[in-house]
C-alpha cells in the first residue's frame, strides 16, 4: 500500500516497508473483536451526533454501513488484508470507500489507543459473561450428581493417602465452591473491566464537546475512565482476566488429576463416558482418558499466557505504545482453551458413573474411622493428645493382626483405655464415622443435604 493510502501516512515521505506491514499487523487475530468494533464506533457516532458534530443523517448513513460491514464479516464475504493493520482500519476503509467524507468523520474525537481498549473491554466482557455460564453449567453438571451419589461413601485423602471418609456429594461439592470463587473473581473483573476508555483518545483527550457519559449509556460501561493517560496505557483489566482463567485453569486440571487417577484399574473408583475418552493404536484394550489429560495440559498454556500478560506489561511507560498489541493473542489462547474445557467437563461430570461395588469392597481399608474413634475418646473426657496416641497404638495393632479397627473385639479396643465402652461400635466404620460428623461444612449427612438443596435452589435446579 502507498503511503498515501495510509490513514496516518500524511507525514510520511517512504512508503512502509512489507516486512513491516507482515511484522506490525494484528488483523490476524483481532478480527475477532469486529463485532465489538462496530457497536464502539456505533456508539461514539450516535454521540457525535447527539452533541451536534455529526448530523442526524450522517448517523444514520453511519450506523447503516457499519451494519452491513458487520454482517458481510458474519458471512465471511469480507476480504482482510495484512496491510490494513488491524480490525479498525478495515472497516474504517470499508466504510470510508461506501460514505467518502461522511466516513471519514467516523473517527472525529477518537484515537486507534482508545479504541482498542473500548473493543478489549468490550470483548473481555462478553467473554467473562460466557465463562460465568461455562462454570454455572459445571457447577449443575455436579450438583446434578448429587442425590443419585448420596448414599455413597468415598475416602477422602490427605497427602494423597486415605484420611477420612466423607459422602460422594461431599466431594462433588467442593469443586462446586472453587468454581463459585471463580465465578466471584470473574464478577470482580468485569466491574474494572466495564470502564469506558473512549475519550481519552490519544492520551490528552480531546478539545471537542464530545459527551462521555452518552458513550457510556449506549456501551452498557458503568464508569467512565477519569485519567486519558492512565486508561491509554491500562491492561490491568486484562492481566486480571488472565488471572483468572489461570485460575480455573488450576481448578480444572485438579479435577482432571483426580478423575484421571480415580478411573485407573487400581483405584478403579469411577468409569469416564467412553465418548470423551480414546483408544490406543496398538493396546486393543485401552480406553485412555485423553480429554481430561488434555484439559490438565492446556492448564500449562493458561498459566504461561497469565506469565506473558505480566512480562508485557511490566516495563510499558506511560501512556500508550505498541508492545499493547501483544496483550490479545494470549487472552484469546487463554479463553479458547478455558471455553472448550469448561463445555467437556461438565459433559463427562454428568456422564460418569461411580463404581459403587469396588468402592464398598476397600471402604474400611485405611483405618478411615480413626479420627472418628479419636474423637469418641475426646467427648469422654480424653485430652486430644492422649486419644491421639490410644488409636494410634491400637490401629498399628490392628496393622500387625491385619483388622479394621470396626473388627476389633472390646477387649482388644479397651487394652489401650478403659474410656472405651461398648457403643464405640456406632462410631467405628466408614459409613459411621461420616454419620457421626455434626460440625457446619462437614460430610454429615444433614450438612451435605442442606448444601445440596442450597445449591440447587441457587442454581434453578
Amino acid at each position: 500500500m502507498a503511503k498515501s493510502e495510509k490513514a496516518w501516512g500524511g507525514v510520511f515521505t517512504e512508503a512502509t516497508d512489507t516486512r513491516m506491514e507482515r511484522f506490525s499487523e494484528s488483523i490476524s487475530f483481532d478480527k475477532r473483536m469486529y463485532a465489538q468494533d462496530i457497536a464502539g464506533s456505533i456508539a461514539h457516532a450516535r454521540m457525535l451526533s447527539d452533541v451536534g458534530i455529526l448530523t442526524k443523517d450522517e448517523f444514520a448513513q453511519i450506523e447503516a454501513e457499519l451494519l452491513a460491514i458487520k454482517d458481510r464479516i458474519a458471512r465471511g464475504e469480507f476480504e482482510f488484508s495484512y496491510s490494513l493493520e488491524d480490525i479498525h482500519m478495515h472497516v474504517e476503509k470499508a466504510l470510508v470507500e461506501k460514505l467518502g467524507d461522511v466516513g471519514r468523520k467516523l473517527h472525529t474525537a477518537r484515537s486507534r489507543n482508545d479504541q482498542v481498549s473500548t473493543d478489549f473491554r468490550l470483548w473481555i466482557r462478553d467473554a467473562i459473561d460466557e465463562l460465568t455460564r461455562l462454570l454455572r453449567n459445571l457447577q449443575r453438571a455436579f450438583v446434578g450428581r448429587c442425590d443419585g451419589d448420596f448414599d455413597v461413601v468415598v475416602p477422602a485423602y490427605t497427602h494423597t493417602q486415605r484420611a477420612q471418609p466423607v459422602l460422594a456429594p461431599h466431594i462433588w461439592l467442593a469443586y462446586v465452591e472453587k468454581l463459585e470463587r471463580d465465578l466471584e473473581r470473574l464478577a470482580d473483573c468485569r466491574k474494572r473491566a466495564n470502564t469506558l476508555s473512549l475519550g481519552a483518545a490519544a492520551c490528552a483527550g480531546t478539545s471537542l464537546p464530545i459527551d462521555r457519559n452518552k458513550t457510556a449509556e449506549y456501551l452498557g460501561f458503568e464508569r467512565i475512565a477519569a485519567n486519558s493517560v492512565d486508561v491509554s496505557s491500562d491492561r490491568d483489566f486484562a492481566t486480571e482476566f488472565a488471572f483468572d482463567m489461570a485460575e480455573i485453569a488450576i481448578h480444572l486440571s485438579g479435577w482432571a488429576e483426580d478423575w484421571i487417577w480415580q478411573s485407573t484399574v487400581e483405584f478403579d473408583f469411577i468409569t469416564l463416558p467412553q465418548s470423551f475418552c480414546t483408544g490406543s493404536s496398538i493396546m486393543p484394550q485401552k480406553v485412555n482418558p485423553d480429554a481430561l489429560e488434555l484439559i490438565r495440559g492446556k492448564s500449562a498454556r493458561v498459566v504461561g499466557n497469565l506469565q506473558t500478560l505480566l512480562m508485557l506489561t511490566k516495563g510499558i511507560p506511560l501512556a500508550y505504545d505498541r508492545d499493547l498489541q501483544e496483550d490479545k493473542e494470549p487472552i484469546f489462547d487463554s479463553f479458547d482453551a478455558i471455553s472448550a474445557s469448561l463445555d467437556i467437563a461438565a459433559s463427562i461430570v454428568s456422564g460418569a458413573t461411580l463404581k459403587r461395588e469396588s468402592i464398598s469392597a476397600r471402604l474400611d481399608r485405611g483405618y478411615l474411622d480413626a479420627t472418628s474413634l479419636m474423637e469418641y475418646l475426646i467427648r469422654r473426657g480424653a485430652p486430644q493428645r492422649a486419644a491421639h496416641g490410644v488409636v494410634g497404638r491400637l490401629v498399628r495393632k490392628g496393622i500387625e493382626s491385619g483388622k479394621a479397627l470396626a473388627e476389633m473385639s472390646l477387649d482388644e479396643l479397651r487394652t489401650e483405655s478403659d474410656k472405651i465402652e461398648s457403643d464405640v461400635y456406632d462410631y467405628l466404620g466408614a459409613s459411621n464415622a461420616v454419620n457421626a460428623m455434626k460440625s457446619y461444612g462437614s460430610t454429615a449427612p444433614d450438612q451435605v443435604r442442606f448444601q445440596i438443596d442450597a445449591w440447587k435452589k441457587r442454581l434453578g435446579l
